[in-house]
């Protein structure tokens, strides 16, 4: 076998089923797996830690028969334990941290056979949309290296993208799988809130809104890890029950027309780039002409109040989350902090135990409301994101200087705390305008690399589903993957 063209054209079911039939050995897939970290990782910065020897080291000791055995794979550096390996959360706060278990999301990984080469860039806790950490630097966009792989999972997408391996660990804790996959031409799908376990003790990071999957190639991959990680981890306060059939199994199935909203207004206040605008349009036809009833129809929120609320919360948990740390790290040093990771920190300290309750009935009531407009419709259909990539260094959270925390803890609690914060949130979430609501409401979305813009950038559609509804969202997935395949399209520096 070629290991520097044959590897690269199979997806992770693909190349499991080369090791079932004894074409080849999970040994020689480690091999063609490094061999592609090595010769791309330079130009991408997507793996920061390489863990080759312990994949040997599992290779050897695993005697797992599941659905991907043998397949490398790559964990995201945040919330996936791997006992024996490092974690950093992409922040010099946890440098030199090492896992002495694994999670249980870790656990479904190496039950399906899945051998772990190494654990991809990510921002500083996962905190933003781009992976641009100053701990370890920034994560390139395969198909131009000026620009961002998007974020938080943005190592994990370039990885996948770039055929270092066919399938890698992410999580969603507002886009953070589905703006990647956007930006990298790969596919992702953001599971149901509670349909996979958190990974970590945290059992309820980011009060259930952080969901853990996978980024892939092939739809037919994504749903059989959606297959390997459902069901109800112990302790956990949000589970949903397993499935009644295999996620996989319902690709074959055939799939009835759907009711399809589609627009492009987005729920937070932002500008749609005009070829974005041009794909969703070429979308919405490409759904028509499959069978299914398409119409323009929206719901719409109040995006400051909910932006606020989401924002509190997010801020709240991060102070929390470092709290936690600070009783597992052997030295902790606060000033070691990105300037967004003790802003959110700093806010999370200002704002009270009332703030807190009433973030959470907003997001309750925006669920309620997204829960009512899928009564009518079965999927919800808008681009992913609003403009392409930015260069490295482009996108600027918040708007934010070095002296913005000596201001901040200089205000008392109030109504300037809560203007500045509103005005903060506003500006964040004007660049992710589609993707965090279906974090907020808890239901499946997925992002689609249908179209490619004239400077051969992808471009990301995005479909959302009802609680619980990833199947017709995966099924709806495999007619698109059909009639417009992606999976031949390849970055230009391969």
């Amino acid at each position: 076998m070629d290991t520097f063209s044959d590897y690269e054209s199979f997806d992770g079911l693909g190349l499991a089923g080369l090791i079932k039939s004894h074409v080849i050995s999970p040994h020689e897939l480690l091999n063609a797996a490094i061999e592609r970290i090595e010769a791309y990782n330079p130009k991408l910065n997507a793996v920061i830690f390489k863990m080759y020897d312990i994949a040997c080291q599992q290779i050897e000791s695993s005697d797992s028969e599941g659905i991907f055995k043998g397949v490398p794979f790559l964990l995201k550096d945040l919330f996936a334990d791997c006992a024996g390996a490092p974690m950093n959360f992409g922040s010099r706060f946890a440098n030199g941290y090492i896992s002495h278990y694994d999670g249980e999301l870790v656990k479904r990984f190496k039950k399906a056979g899945l051998i772990i080469v190494g654990k991809t860039n990510t921002p500083e806790f996962g905190l933003s949309p781009t992976t641009e950490p100053e701990l370890f630097g920034p994560t390139t966009n395969p198909w131009d290296q000026t620009r961002s792989a998007g974020g938080s999972s943005g190592g994990s997408a370039a990885a996948v993208a770039s055929r270092m391996v066919p399938m890698a660990h992410g999580g969603d804790g507002a886009g953070s799988l589905r703006i990647p996959a956007a930006y990298c031409g790969v596919f992702a799908l953001k599971p149901s809130r509670g349909r996979t376990p958190q990974g970590s003790h945290l059992m309820r990071i980011w009060q259930n809104m952080v969901v853990e999957n996978a980024l892939t190639r092939s739809v037919r991959d994504s749903a059989a890890m959606l297959d390997v990680l459902s069901g109800p981890e112990l302790g956990s306060p949000f589970a949903l029950p397993l499935p009644s059939e295999s996620f996989l199994e319902s690709l074959d199935k055939p799939l009835k027309p759907l009711r399809i909203a589609f627009s492009e207004e987005p729920f937070f206040k932002a500008a749609l780039n005009k070829e974005y605008a041009n794909a969703l349009q070429k979308t919405a036809i490409l759904c028509q002409d499959l069978g299914h009833r398409v119409e323009s129809q929206f719901f719409s929120i109040d995006s400051e109040e909910v932006a606020l609320a989401n924002l509190i919360i997010v801020a709240a948990e991060t102070a929390a989350s470092l709290k936690l740390l600070d009783k597992v790290l052997p030295k902790v040093d606060k000033q070691s902090l990105e300037t967004l990771t003790a802003v959110l920190c700093e806010i999370g300290e200002h704002f009270n135990a009332k703030d807190y309750a009433w973030a959470n009935h907003i997001v309750d009531t925006v669920g309620k409301k997204s829960s009512e407009f899928f009564e009518n419709y079965d999927v919800l259909l808008t681009p992913t994101m609003a403009i392409p990539p930015p260069h490295l260094g482009g996108f600027k959270p918040y708007g934010l200087e070095k002296n913005i925390l000596e201001f901040l803890r200089r205000i008392p609690y109030g109504p300037l705390l809560r203007k500045i914060t509103q005005r903060s949130s506003a500006k964040y979430f004007g660049f992710i305008p589609f993707t965090p609501i279906f974090n907020i409401t808890g239901q499946p979305a997925m992002s689609v690399p249908l179209f490619w813009d004239e400077s051969g950038l992808p471009i990301g559609m995005q479909f959302a589903a009802g609680m619980g509804n990833e199947k017709i969202l995966l099924q709806l997935a495999k007619q698109l993957e059909e009639a417009c395949p992606w999976g031949d399209k390849r970055p230009v520096f391969l």
